[in-house]
C-alpha cells in the first residue's frame, strides 16, 4: 500500500503539463543567447528577512519609480551569461558555486489570434521557477529532462519578459541526492523556445513496430484543445496514407500491416513520418527495428548482438562544459565511432534530445538513464515521486527514438528492502510506459568466494538485462586480479558489464605497475579483456568512459585537478594507451 499510495500522488506533488513532443517541428522562437543575470546565494530575490515568500521579488523585474523609490537590484544592469549554457565555465567566480541565479531575458512576441504559447525548455538544473511578465507560471524540479508551460494568458503583444529562478542546491532527498562523481553544471542548460500551436494541436504521438513484430507498425496520435478533426497520418517511402478519427479525449490509434527496411547500426534507416490535422503539419523521421532477450543474449532484429560500447558524460570536448549543440553530439559520438563502437551509454542522467537524434542517424544503439545514483532517500515519498516524474519526462521525450534500446533505472545502487521496492516500482513504471524497450540497472558486483563474482541483486529479477559495474585492477586490487575471477549469475539473462577502467593522466608514461601512468590503464584494459572473453553469458560492454570529465571529488594536483581520469582520451581530445587495446578489441567483435 505505501507504494502504491507513492505512485498515485505523483501528479499531485508534481503538478506539469504534457510534454510537446518533437519541440523542433513546431513553430518556435527561440530566446536563446545572452540573459542578464543576478547571483543570489542568500536568495534575497525570493525571501524576506523573516524567510517568507517575497511578493515583490526580483521576479518582478522592477524599476524606480521615482528618485526615491529603493529598489536593491537591476537585471539590465547586471550581467550576462549565455543561454543555453552552464555558469561554471562561463565565469570563474561561478566555477564551484552552488546556488541561486537569477536570469532575465526581454524579447517583443506578437502571436496570432486564437492561437496557444508554451514556454518549452530543454532542460534546468535543478530547481527553476518560471515567471512571465511579473506572474508565476510554474515549478519544474530535476535537471535533466524538458518542460513546458501555457503561457497564452500571460503573453502581451509586444514587450514580455521571463524571469526564471535556477538553484542547482544538491539536496539529500534530491535526484540525484548530494554524493555524486560527476559535476553539478548549474543554469539553463539546453534550448529554450516559444512554441505557437493552433488552438487545437498535435500535442504527442507514439509511431514503432508492434512488440516482438517486424511487419506491423503501431501508435497513437494525441491532440490537445477542444475540436478534433479528423488526422492524416503518412509514411510516404511505405505508401502509408491513413485518416484517423480521434476519440473524445482526442486521441487516434493505428495498427498497420508493412514490411519497413529494419534500422540497424550497419543500415540506420529512418522513414520520413507526416502527421497532419487541419493546418498543422508535424514531420519526423523515426527507424524501425525489434529488440529482445532471448535466454542470456540480445538479439536485433532476430539476429543476436555484441554491444561494443563506451560510457559518456554531457560534457563538450577542449571546453568541459555542458554538452548541448549538434556539433558537440556529432563530436561525441564520432569519438566513440573511432573505437569501432556501435553502442552508447549516456550515463547518469538523460543527456540532450541533440545526442539521441544523432545516434539515430549514425546507427548507434543507446542506454538511457535516470539519476537515481548510489544511495538516495529510499523511504522518502517525494523523493520517489522526483525520481518517477524524471523517468516519466526521458520516456515522453524519446519514445520515438529507434536508437534508445534501454530504459536504465538507476547506477549502483546499494542492496536493502527498501531500495527494492523503489527500484520495482520503478521498473513497474517504465514497463507500463514502453513495454517494447529492455529495462536495466548498473548493479555493484558482489564475491561469493574470493576469486568468484555472483550477480544475484534481488533486483536482477525484474530486469531484461543485467548491468554490472566493476573496477579488478583499479579500485579492486592489481589488474592481473581478473585473470583469477570467474563470474556466475542466478538468472538465465544477458550481462552488460557497463563500467570497467582505470585512471591514467595523458602523457605520463611509466611501467604498467605504476598508477595513474598510460601503461597501468593500458593493463588493466588487456586482463580486463581476458576475463571477460570468458564470461558466456557476457552480450556487451560499455567501459567507463569516452572522455575525461569533471568531477569534484577528484582533487589530485598534477593528476587529476578537479578531473576523473578514466577517459580513453583526454579531456582535450587526445588518445590514450588503452584506446587502442579497445578499438581493437572491438574490430574483432565486429561481424
Amino acid at each position: 500500500m505505501f507504494w502504491l499510495f507513492i505512485l498515485l500522488s505523483v501528479s499531485i506533488v508534481f503538478p506539469k503539463e504534457k510534454l510537446i513532443q518533437n519541440s523542433d517541428a513546431r513553430k518556435i522562437f527561440l530566446l536563446n543567447g545572452n540573459w542578464n543575470i543576478i547571483i543570489d546565494p542568500y536568495e534575497t530575490g525570493f525571501y524576506t528577512y523573516r524567510l517568507t515568500p517575497d511578493n515583490n521579488g526580483f521576479f518582478k523585474n522592477s524599476k524606480p519609480k521615482n528618485k526615491y523609490e529603493r529598489i536593491e537590484y537591476d537585471f539590465d544592469k547586471s550581467e550576462k551569461l549565455k543561454v543555453p549554457g552552464d555558469w561554471n565555465t562561463q565565469k570563474e567566480k561561478l566555477f564551484l558555486y552552488e546556488g541561486t541565479v537569477w536570469y532575465k531575458k526581454s524579447f517583443n512576441y506578437y502571436k496570432q489570434k486564437d492561437n496557444r504559447v508554451f514556454i518549452y525548455f530543454g532542460a534546468v538544473n535543478y530547481n527553476c521557477k518560471v515567471y512571465l511578465n511579473g506572474e508565476f507560471v510554474g515549478e519544474h524540479i530535476g535537471g535533466f529532462t524538458p518542460f513546458n508551460f501555457e503561457i497564452s494568458d500571460k503573453l502581451i503583444s509586444g514587450p514580455n519578459f521571463i524571469v526564471v529562478k535556477v538553484d542547482n542546491k544538491r539536496l539529500p532527498e534530491g535526484v540525484p541526492t548530494i554524493n555524486t562523481d560527476w559535476w553539478n553544471y548549474g543554469g539553463i542548460t539546453r534550448d529554450v523556445k516559444l512554441i505557437e500551436t493552433d488552438s487545437t494541436f498535435i500535442i504527442d504521438y507514439l509511431v514503432q513496430l508492434k512488440k516482438n513484430s517486424k511487419d506491423k507498425i503501431t501508435g497513437w496520435i494525441q491532440l490537445d484543445g477542444k475540436n478534433f478533426d479528423d488526422v492524416q497520418f503518412k509514411i510516404p517511402e511505405l505508401n502509408i496514407d491513413i485518416k484517423l478519427t480521434p476519440d473524445k479525449n482526442g486521441k487516434c490509434s493505428f495498427d498497420i500491416d508493412c514490411l519497413p527496411i529494419l534500422w540497424s547500426p550497419e543500415n540506420p534507416k529512418l522513414y520520413k513520418i507526416i502527421i497532419q490535422h487541419k493546418d498543422e503539419i508535424i514531420k519526423d523521421k523515426i527507424g524501425f527495428r525489434k529488440i529482445e532477450v532471448k535466454e542470456n543474449k540480445i538479439y536485433l532484429n532476430d539476429k543476436e548482438i555484441f554491444l561494443r560500447g563506451v560510457s559518456l558524460h554531457e560534457e563538450v570536448p577542449i571546453k568541459s562544459s555542458r554538452a548541448n549543440s549538434k556539433k558537440n553530439a556529432r563530436k561525441l559520438l564520432s569519438m566513440a565511432k573511432e573505437l569501432n563502437c556501435n553502442f552508447v551509454r549516456l550515463a547518469h542522467y538523460p543527456h540532450n534530445e541533440n545526442i539521441i537524434k544523432e545516434a539515430d542517424k549514425l546507427g548507434f544503439l543507446v542506454w538511457s538513464e535516470i539519476p537515481v545514483y548510489w544511495t538516495i532517500h529510499w523511504q522518502n515519498k517525494s523523493t520517489f515521486e522526483n525520481a518517477s516524474n524524471q523517468l516519466k519526462e526521458m520516456i515522453s521525450r524519446d519514445k520515438n527514438r529507434s536508437s534508445i534500446i534501454f530504459w536504465s533505472v538507476g547506477n549502483e545502487t546499494p542492496l536493502s528492502d527498501e531500495r527494492l521496492s523503489f527500484m520495482k516500482s520503478l521498473i513497474d513504471t517504465a514497463r507500463l510506459l514502453d513495454s517494447t524497450r529492455l529495462i536495466t540497472a548498473a548493479l555493484e558486483t558482489h564475491y561469493v568466494n574470493p576469486k568468484t563474482i555472483m550477480i544475484n541483486d534481488p533486483l536482477g529479477k525484474y530486469l531484461d538485462v543485467l548491468g554490472c559495474n566493476e573496477y579488478i585492477g583499479w579500485y579492486d586490487g592489481l589488474p592481473n586480479k581478473a585473470d583469477t575471477i570467474e563470474w556466475k549469475t542466478t538468472y538465465d539473462k544477458p550481462l552488460v558489464i557497463s563500467e570497467f577502467g582505470a585512471d591514467a593522466k595523458f602523457g605520463f608514461h611509466a611501467d604498467s605497475l605504476t598508477i595513474w601512468s598510460e601503461e597501468f590503464q593500458e593493463n588493466v584494459y588487456k586482463h580486463q579483456i581476458k576475463m571477460l572473453n570468458k564470461i558466456s553469458f557476457l552480450s556487451g560492454i560499455s567501459p567507463w568512459i569516452l572522455m575525461d570529465f569533471r568531477s569534484p571529488r577528484r582533487t589530485l594536483p598534477g593528476i587529476q585537478d578537479y578531473f576523473n581520469r578514466k577517459g580513453l582520451y583526454s579531456n582535450l581530445g587526445e588518445k590514450k594507451k588503452a584506446f587502442y587495446i579497445l578499438k581493437n578489441f572491438y574490430k574483432s567483435k565486429m561481424n
